[in-house]
């Protein structure tokens, strides 16, 4: 018979109240990745291990006459060259997008199916048609610039909207008009009602500029193969593995358990990373030729081709309201730039997600959304921190400025008189989805004291003795977070004392082991710094869909209490064995099982180590170990108000964040220091598109912005000090209560920036402008608007 535990009580609430749900618990990972100790793909090498570089074109168009490859063969140190042909030859499936959405006419969207070389044409500059594998890295660079491709090139389009005019240059001979898909969402009858009836219709054309990621750490890959198991094992920074692997084993036509994706440290993401490549295939074909282990490092110069850009629209939005400013209904036509080819959920950002996320925190009988999501000779497109959000509620909010101004009607109080009230929640919204949670006035109400509101006509003046334009702007947002999906909970009790959680999303600079372990140490009482987090092999994480969206802390959470629900009642069984009692008189309280009405006990750790070195009877569980996946929990719609007050040097056109404040409601916050940190780093991304970040291209086809010297980013000088504040309604959807929080910064930001601009240079004469707002551009507004007012 087992010897009875201790009656000794546990620490677990003094514990709890410094590690629970709610606290500003410090990050687990910051004193690795603050000291440089942390792993990323490129500090990973294997022994015998080759080098790969890729061969670009420099054309944005052309077809590809012929690839000589001979002289680089037969360069000192080149292990093997390869062209397109090659890698058709091995039988490799084209890159494809698997969402299930339809044109306006009820057909697929057209699909590009990239190669991972290309062997007919090519479709914009950074296009790869062929890699050199070299024993060091300097080989196989020379190698490279000794390919000789022969190009005849063609006409070239950059432009979404001129692409899909007649006459355009046609990427592909089975996409007419180069539209890939004709994305409509409402009722147009309703809507031409709804505006013919209205007093009055805002009319705003938009640009929605294109943007490159640039995440501090480049893309990366280390591929091996083993010839007796034909497995490929590889190394990359993904924003979930399980999804990746099973995308790259599609097109490498081998089974999902032939390839082995792991990823360690990643340095930012923001959904670039959450796609596969062709260079991976790259590789991964010459690691199985070779039978050694090839890596390739992305650079900065080619990082901005080939990596995946967000955002790239251009609409027209149109916003019918009553003459008392309710509003009737809205709609958003115009194009969105898909680049060169789709892949992985390019044309959701711009489509889908805009139709979805338009309603905002608004009582809007009516949406309509058209876009035409269409190809051109550019960086193909992908998602970027919001994926949709930021955008819709960017044209939406500019629309309600513009109304106001034009209708008479503070904008604060159009704003008032048109949120969801609490007393309509759930409130099914023009979208099709039914909103559960929030308080949007009260939201609102607390950020306009937040940001004294009534003090800024005082600011404003002082401004005016400097010289200085000053102006404010209040905008909310919602957001819909990721659709359902299957996620993993997997729970294992070390023998070391740890305990292991497995998940299928994973951290990419959000800081999931914190919340995690606080959520995991809330529900068990284990203790929270025996706790360690797992995300990143798939040969473990076997399941989930990655992290966007912003769904982790949801999917994951929900994931995790169901699991820990399993182990309490596995613990249970056990506990009643080892304490001789009745299973139905034990209880589970902070950690411990205790006998009911006895102060007999033992602590959840102790339990897992005594099953772990004694052999249990048939019937008592032998660990507490469990491994679990939920099918899916809901979307949920964070929300919230942001401030900016800005002011402009009219002289210069600098522009500078001289206030910035919001409150959010994010549902139960499992830990305010990291939400904190997302928000920080969110409004820093949205600064970075409205006043200096855009993408461009010259006539031929070639970026201008192919490094930092053309392509500005936000200094920690350009980014105010913020003043954040909570107001939650918690989630009724999910088990935490909590909802997403890390696009929410970017989606908060964008129009309250412009709009402030625009409220500075309103007494110019400016009514419009479009991101970026770089001093030239706010400059010649001004004096574009000072020169209509003395016309006028």
């Amino acid at each position: 018979m087992l010897d009875h535990p201790s009656r000794v009580s546990s620490d677990n609430d003094i514990a709890l109240q410094k590690f629970g749900v709610g606290q500003p618990v410090r990050r687990k990972e910051d004193d690795t990745l603050v000291r440089g100790k942390g792993t990323y793909t490129d500090d990973i090498s294997l022994p015998g291990q080759a080098y790969a570089w890729i061969v670009r074109s420099t054309h944005a168009h052309g077809i590809i006459k012929g690839i000589d490859v001979e002289a680089a063969r037969a360069m000192p140190g080149v292990l093997g060259v390869w062209t397109g042909k090659d890698l058709a030859a091995a039988g490799y499936n084209p890159f494809t997008v698997g969402l299930p959405m339809k044109n306006r006419d009820g057909s697929p969207l057209l699909q590009t199916n990239r190669l991972p070389l290309m062997t007919d044409k090519v479709r914009f500059v950074g296009d790869p048609v062929a890699f050199v594998v070299a024993e060091t890295l300097a080989q196989a660079r020379d190698a490279g610039e000794a390919v000789v491709v022969d190009i005849d090139p063609l006409p070239s389009v950059t432009s979404a909207e001129d692409a899909a005019k007649p006459g355009a240059p046609l990427l592909y001979d089975h996409i007419p008009g180069n539209v890939v898909l004709d994305y409509h969402a409402g009722d147009d009858a309703a809507l031409d009602a709804a505006f013919a009836r209205a007093s009055h219709v805002t009319r705003l054309d938009i640009v929605n500029t294109r943007l490159a990621v640039v995440a501090m750490e480049p893309r990366a890959a280390l591929a091996s193969y083993d010839k007796k198991s034909q497995r490929f094992t590889i190394e990359i920074p993904t924003q979930g593995v399980a999804g990746n692997r099973t995308s790259l084993a599609k097109t490498l036509n081998v089974p999902n358990d032939k390839v082995h994706l792991r990823t360690h440290h990643v340095g930012g993401s923001f959904g670039m990373k959450n796609a596969n490549y062709p260079e991976y295939i790259c590789i991964l074909h010459a690691a199985r030729e070779l039978g050694r282990a090839v890596k390739w490092t992305d650079e900065r110069s080619t990082s901005f081709l080939s990596d995946s850009h967000g955002r790239a629209q251009d609409v027209h939005c149109e916003l019918a309201l009553a003459a008392d400013g309710a509003f009737l209904g809205v709609r958003v036509r115009g194009f969105g730039n898909l680049g060169a080819y789709i892949t992985g959920v390019a044309p959701l950002p711009l489509s889908l997600n805009i139709a979805k996320n338009i309603n905002s925190v608004y009582r809007m009988p009516l949406i309509g959304v058209d876009i035409k999501c269409v190809l051109t000779n550019t960086t193909l497109m992908g998602a970027y921190r919001g994926a949709g959000r930021p955008e819709a509620n960017y044209f939406m909010e500019r629309l309600i400025d513009r109304a106001a101004d034009e209708m008479g009607i503070d904008r604060l109080a159009m704003r008032k008189r048109n949120f969801i009230k609490p007393a309509q929640i759930p409130y099914a919204a023009a979208n099709g989805l039914t909103y559960d949670s929030g308080d949007f006035p009260g939201v609102f109400s607390k950020a306009v004291e937040q940001a004294d509101v009534a003090g800024f006509a005082k600011r404003r003046k002082e401004s005016r003795k400097r010289g200085k334009l000053r102006g404010i702007a209040v905008g909310s947002y919602l957001e819909i977070t990721a659709p359902p999906s299957a996620e993993l909970g997997k729970i294992v009790f070390e023998a070391d004392g740890t305990v292991r959680l497995i998940t299928g999303t994973l951290d990419y600079g959000q800081g999931h082991a914190t919340p995690f372990a606080q959520v995991l140490a809330a529900q068990l009482g284990v203790p929270f710094d025996a706790i360690k987090l797992t995300q990143g092999d798939s040969d473990i994480v076997h399941t989930g869909n990655g992290t966007g969206g912003s769904r982790s802390i949801t999917a994951s959470g929900a994931a995790i209490v169901a699991s820990s629900k399993l182990v309490i009642e596995k613990g249970k069984q056990a506990a009643a064995y080892v304490l001789e009692a009745s299973e139905g008189d034990m209880e589970f309280a902070n950690g411990r099982f205790t006998i009911a009405g006895t102060d007999r006990g033992i602590g959840i750790m102790e339990l897992a180590a005594k099953l772990r070195n004694s052999k249990m009877p048939e019937g008592v569980p032998s660990s507490l170990d469990v491994d679990h996946t939920v099918q899916g929990v809901p979307s949920t719609f964070p929300n919230g108000c942001h401030a900016a007050e800005v002011e402009v040097d009219p002289d210069t056109g600098n522009v500078q964040i001289v206030r910035y404040s919001g409150v959010n409601d994010f549902g139960t916050v499992v830990n305010p220091m990291i939400v904190a940190g997302q928000i920080h780093g969110g409004v820093a991304q949205g600064i970075g598109q409205a006043l200096m970040e855009c993408v461009t291209y010259d006539d031929n086809g070639q970026p201008v912005t192919g490094s930092f010297m053309d392509y500005a980013l936000p200094r920690a000088g350009d980014i105010p000090s913020m003043t954040l504040g909570s107001h939650p309604s918690p989630a009724t959807s999910n088990p935490l209560g909590t909802k997403g929080c890390g696009e929410a910064g970017c989606a908060g930001s964008l129009a309250t920036i412009v709009n402030a601009v625009l409220d500075a240079l309103s007494d110019e004469g400016v009514t419009s402008i479009d991101m970026p707002l770089t001093s030239e551009k706010v400059w010649r507004a001004i004096q574009d608007g000072r020169k209509a007012k003395k016309s006028a």
